[in-house]
């Protein structure tokens, strides 16, 4: 692949001249002098500048897309190839929503990495919002997502189920009690994820069709990190409701109490996204290997 294409790639993925020199570890007069002659070469010009930002054109919108699918074809060459000699090879960019990255898909990489060790694996983390949008922004290859709601111009696929749970203090007096109506929510302080986060959204729906509006629960604090969530709640008299699975190790060490909520039991699906377009050979090969995983 013509080397400009790679220059003019990374500069329009880092929007930063400055930042895709860094990147590619050259100088930033030499990514000037790559963009230069492609438009020269191309006889139109690809960026345009507004202040301090640069932007791309229409005709630098054309030749992006079509360069993102000369990388994915050719990286679909390189996984081809690979399989040929049984040495697969290649690279995944993989977005991860929070409690996902942390707490279930690095066991899975790890195996992964194992069985693929030539494959070159990348790990984006956000909310399932921002995962989603990398998605669409073509920055990663497949998103593993933990909301329930779709976006129609993506495909979603379940891998695995998961449950949100209250959680506190095993020293509190709702430690002590073990138990609670699902009314009490409106009256105990509560921590619980950002909004965008995937697991608030869950929260949200299954209380709505309990009749219970999040607007009336009594929300201490919002906090945008499941662990930061688990450090809080340890002298916090109060209630968090995040997934099981972030919990395991302290519920079993006991310092987190598990906490049940009468009548309520707020279930949800991990999935795999990927958008309606090609997938990648090794982002197919991975969707298996993860379809496949004995969790």
């Amino acid at each position: 692949m013509d080397y400009r294409y790679i220059v003019f790639l990374t500069v329009v993925e880092t929007l930063s001249f400055s930042k895709a020199a860094k990147k590619l570890f050259i100088s930033q007069p030499a990514v000037t002098k790559h963009i230069k002659e492609l438009e020269s070469h191309l006889n139109i010009p690809l960026f345009q500048r507004k202040g301090n930002k640069i932007y791309l054109t229409k005709a630098g919108e054309i030749v992006y897309k079509f360069n993102k699918q000369a990388v994915q074809l050719y990286s679909d060459m390189e996984f081809s190839l690979g399989e040929l000699k049984d040495e697969h090879k290649g690279s995944l960019r993989l977005g991860a929503s929070s409690t996902i990255a942390q707490y279930v898909i690095p066991k899975v990489l790890a195996q992964y990495h194992k069985k693929y060790p030539k494959i070159e694996l990348s790990l984006f983390n956000g909310n399932s919002v921002e995962i989603e949008q990398l998605l669409l922004d073509n920055k990663i290859d497949i998103a593993l997502v933990e909301n329930s709601s779709s976006r129609q111009n993506l495909r979603y696929l379940n891998f695995l189920s998961d449950e949100i749970i209250g959680v506190t203090a095993v020293n509190s007096m709702y430690g002590r009690k073990g138990i609670i109506d699902v009314t009490d929510l409106q009256q105990i302080p509560l921590v619980l994820r950002e909004f965008g986060s995937g697991t608030l959204e869950v929260i949200e729906e299954c209380l709505t069709a309990k009749g219970i509006s999040i607007n009336k629960l009594n929300v201490f604090l919002h906090l945008g990190s499941t662990e930061t969530i688990k450090h809080f709640l340890i002298d916090f008299e109060g209630i968090a409701l995040i997934s099981e699975k972030a919990v395991e190790n302290e519920i079993r060490l006991n310092i987190l109490k598990k906490i049940s909520i009468k009548g309520v039991t707020i279930k949800r699906e991990f999935r795999v996204v990927t958008p309606f377009s090609t997938v990648v050979n090794v982002a197919k090969n991975f969707m298996n290997f993860l379809f496949n995983y004995n969790f």
